[in-house]
């Protein structure tokens, strides 16, 4: 018996919202799998926890990750191909932002999602390198997708440390996970220690000085004066967040469960956790305008992974960003795209008495919060051996009234709980 297991990246609202973008979708074959199998909820971390994708990814694989999370930073730095000192540096995701460089007040988090990769990695070029003035500080700079980039900091002189706070005010820490704030003030926050250390001190020293030098390089920089020009927001700031020191030290995916696993990732982040986990990984670019083309790439590359793998896992970008946007209508084009363009081939393709497919998300991204929020996602498993409950369509209401697996607490359990099933343990 084979799984497919299929993430749709934030897709899920709140279940209090009179409209979802479940509710409101055109989805004939995500329904006709509800009604075909068993739904549910779940709370990808735990209740009161507004995940982060890395955090929330971990878990839903079968990790906890209050027992295993290093932060994002490190898990973005595999994915994006860079190495790093443990102790002497530590490594962040960063966000290229548009800022008011006089007031330090931020415009806009992630300057519009008008930056193109194309201008990120130039942008990238003129930071990697810096050198800072204290510590025999360095930065070492790594632009991934369009605003997205991975920033390793150092010091010869010192060691570092990653206990210290975000300077992106929509995320803050606690303990290695960071949790999405719903209201902040609109400004860079000040990078603090989180210990009384010297390193965690030296560590919020050079991040600061680093913000403040990445503002005077990036407000100047041609591709900046070019797009104030076109009307486009300046890429002129880096947010710095999830620090990480070292990575995480978690069993290998195939000795946990005894299956091999492939995955299908469009994200550093994603990919870092499945380089990290011993997954057999197949990055896919970026998602483009075309998703008939998109999608169809990321069903023959699941096909292929499926061959010679007992689980394979999807992780499908298109509903959260509509969602951090607070888009309804994009948000839910972006599913009736999964519903059309990957999800029906895939049921052409597929034999589901011998294979089962389990679908959910790994966070909800409501476009009425604008934000990842700690609300449970719904879930299908439907193929093989699975027997129908009385749920009748994808959407949060539907799988909470009328799902069979009630509510899952933790997303950790998620995993585990489905396999015993498949074996009928």
């Amino acid at each position: 018996m084979k799984l497919i297991y299929l993430v749709l990246d934030g897709a899920a609202d709140r279940i209090t919202d009179v409209k979802t973008s479940y509710g409101l979708a055109r989805k004939p074959f995500l329904d006709l799998l509800a009604r075909a199998g068993k739904c549910g909820l779940m709370y990808t971390v735990g209740k009161g926890v507004a995940p982060e994708s890395d955090e929330a990814v971990l878990s839903i694989l079968g990790y906890d990750p209050h027992k295993y999370y290093t932060g994002r930073g490190p898990i973005e730095a595999v994915g994006a191909g860079i190495k790093f000192v443990e102790g002497k540096e530590v490594a962040f995701r960063a966000n290229f932002a548009t800022v008011d460089p006089l007031t330090m007040r931020l415009v806009d988090r992630r300057v519009g999602r008008t930056l193109s990769s194309e201008e990120g990695r130039e942008l990238g070029k003129a930071l990697d390198g810096l050198r800072l003035s204290k510590y025999g500080g360095y930065v070492r700079f790594k632009h991934t997708v369009a605003h997205r980039a991975v920033v390793v900091i150092g010091a010869e002189e010192m060691d570092l440390s990653d206990e210290v706070e975000n300077v992106d005010p929509a995320y803050k820490r606690s303990g290695k996970i960071s949790i999405a704030v719903k209201e902040y003030p609109p400004y860079i926050r000040e990078c603090v220690p989180l210990v009384n250390s010297p390193a965690a001190r030296a560590t919020a020293e050079l991040v600061n000085e680093f913000v403040k030098e990445a503002i005077k390089i990036l407000d100047k920089h041609p591709i900046n004066e070019e797009r104030a020009r076109k009307g486009l927001l300046k890429a002129n700031a880096v947010l710095l967040r999830d620090a990480g020191g070292s990575l995480p030290k978690v069993p290998k995916v195939r000795a946990k469960y005894g299956l091999s696993f492939g995955a299908i990732t469009e994200m550093p982040v994603e990919k870092g956790i499945a380089e990290i986990l011993g997954m057999d990984t197949h990055g896919m670019p970026p998602p483009s305008p075309d998703k008939a083309r998109d999608y169809a790439d990321r069903l023959r590359a699941t096909l292929k992974l499926l061959n010679r793998n007992d689980v394979v896992y999807v992780h499908l970008k298109g509903p959260d960003e509509p969602g951090h946007d607070g888009d309804l209508n994009a948000k839910v084009r972006s599913i009736e795209d999964i519903d059309k363009y990957y999800v029906r081939p895939l049921l052409d393709s597929v034999d589901l008495d011998k294979t089962v497919l389990l679908i959910t998300s790994d966070h909800a991204t409501p476009p009425s919060v604008r934000a990842h929020t700690d609300d449970p996602v719904p879930l299908i498993l439907a193929g093989g051996n699975i027997v129908p409950d009385d749920c009748l369509k994808l959407t949060e209401k539907a799988c909470h009234e009328r799902g069979s697996i009630g509510i899952i607490e933790h997303g950790w359990e998620l995993l585990p709980r489905v396999l015993r099933v498949i074996k009928n343990e």
